[in-house]
């Protein structure tokens, strides 16, 4: 199979397993939402989001570089996954023990620390299911992560309708939220052993001080990123009451819900880049240049369909007890926007040992965003959370762009300034036809933003043979051709 193609097979498999998983999820946070009101969710997106920020610490970066590694020699294996398995074991441990000397120094109620310490333990289980992960993403096998995710997810759907019918309460999420990490375990445990390779649990010392050397700047980076992601809403939490972060959350979970595009995409080019790192500087070049066109083509619609019809997404999804979600919304799509494109160029310092400058960028918009928060809170609610949050961004994506093209595997100013143009003209048109939010407007409005963009040339000669290759059996063409 060729890069293309391989590309190709394992973004649709990533996109299908976090479609089906986001609906799934989605239905899921739709249902917890109105069964708790905005009080309830805001308590359960606290605890949430405060025990997401300590999940960091269990991992020191060790899923990136076991991609990234493994996928450059895929025989060492075992021996990643079984010294990182001891590795976080103490620092799950370390982790856990901060997690619940914290909570309780908090003076929240007793329900709220019960809620926490649960969710603490799942986000435990779940640190050793992701090195299982990073296997898969490291095989090129993401099918095994998009079931698990769909699985986990139906578990989560069917889970709500027992509690919402049981009238269980709010602490029946967090031991819903723990049975699932106990299944993914085992599923993901399972599958590495049969298929891939089974742990060596020799403790090597010299290596568990090279992956954590090589980590750190990959962790450094994650936690910056949590920060900035969950500060917003523990800050609302401590400075504005439970229904502003209930608000904000609503808005904040479809955006989020919008980050699988990237994601799968940029998955599946991460062990490709990592290997072109090694014997191509101009195909690592082209295939970022495509990356960043590719994403840009599809992150400029959907955020202003997004602006443009907030307002009946926000009904239709939460109902009207939510209605003040859809300024939130109509400003946090364009942090994901932001994300899809700034993604690209995230992933070719990552793929080219160059992580300590994500590491950077990512100190400095933590700080940013938590400074920005304590200025905008207080005056603007959690709309002053949502621009916090997309300014952050907008920073990470100056930030990170302006190193990659002073460095020598910069792709062409020339290409990626043609592909803003082009997919900003599009754009316009699409906001022009869209100016009256009429919902029956949608299919022209797309209509013509792809067929301006052809017109221009958007979508030239290469794409066109990329689409043969993908829907070909023969392996006609190869990215080192270009």
């Amino acid at each position: 199979m060729s890069t293309v193609r391989r590309v190709a097979k394992n973004t649709l498999v990533w996109f299908f397993g976090d479609i089906v998983g986001k609906i799934l999820s989605l239905a899921f946070v739709i249902y917890a939402a109105r069964y708790l009101h905005a009080e309830g969710y805001g308590i359960l997106s606290f605890a949430l989001a405060f025990t997401g920020m300590f999940g960091i610490l269990s991992d020191i970066g060790f899923y990136e570089l076991i991609v990234r590694e493994v996928a450059r020699d895929k025989q060492k294996a075992g021996k990643y996954i079984g010294n990182v398995i001891i590795l976080k074991s103490f620092l799950v441990a370390i982790m856990f023990g901060l997690l619940c000397a914290t909570i309780n120094m908090m003076n929240y109620p007793s329900k709220t620390v019960e809620l926490v310490l649960i969710l603490g333990i799942s986000i435990a289980i779940d640190a050793f299911s992701v090195a299982f992960h990073a296997i898969f993403h490291a095989f090129e096998r993401m099918e095994f992560i998009s079931l698990g995710k769909i699985l986990k997810n139906a578990m989560f759907l069917a889970g709500v309708f027992i509690i919402i019918y049981g009238n269980m309460g709010l602490l029946a999420f967090a031991y819903l939220y723990l049975i699932g990490s106990l299944f993914i375990f085992a599923y993901s445990f399972t599958i590495t052993a049969m298929k891939f390779a089974r742990p060596k649990f020799e403790m090597d010392k010299r290596f568990c001080k090279w992956l954590i050397k090589e980590g750190l700047p990959f962790w450094a980076s994650s936690v910056f990123i949590k920060i900035y992601y969950d500060i917003d809403k523990v800050m609302l939490s401590m400075m504005v009451g439970d229904v502003a972060v209930g608000w904000y959350s609503a808005a904040y979970r479809l955006v989020v819900t919008l980050g699988f595009i990237p994601t799968a995409f940029i998955a599946s080019i991460y062990p490709v880049t990592s290997r072109l790192f090694t014997s191509s500087k101009d195909s690592l070049k082209f295939a970022t240049e495509r990356a960043f066109k590719y994403l840009l083509i599809i992150g400029i619609p959907i955020g202003i369909l997004t602006t443009e019809l907030a307002d009946k997404i926000i009904l239709s999804v939460y109902g009207t007890g939510y209605a003040p979600s859809t300024i939130a919304l109509q400003i946090l799509v364009w942090s994901e926007v932001l994300i899809f494109v700034s993604a690209v160029f995230g992933n070719l310092l990552n793929s080219t040992n160059k992580q300590i400058i994500i590491t950077y960028a990512t100190a400095i918009a933590a700080v940013l965003n938590v400074v920005m928060n304590l200025l905008l809170i207080p005056k603007y609610n959690f709309v002053g959370a949502s621009i916090a949050t997309v300014a952050t961004e907008a920073f990470m994506f100056v930030f990170v762009s302006a190193y990659v093209m002073r460095s020598e595997y910069r792709p062409s100013e020339r290409n990626i300034l043609s592909a803003l143009i082009k997919v900003g003209t599009a754009g316009f048109a699409m906001c022009i036809l869209l100016i009256h939010k009429d919902v029956v407007l949608i299919p022209l409005s797309i209509a013509v933003y792809i067929l301006i963009l052809y017109l221009l040339k958007g979508i030239d000669g290469v794409d066109r043979k990329f689409i043969k290759q993908i829907l070909m059996k023969e392996d006609k063409y190869y990215l080192r051709e270009y």
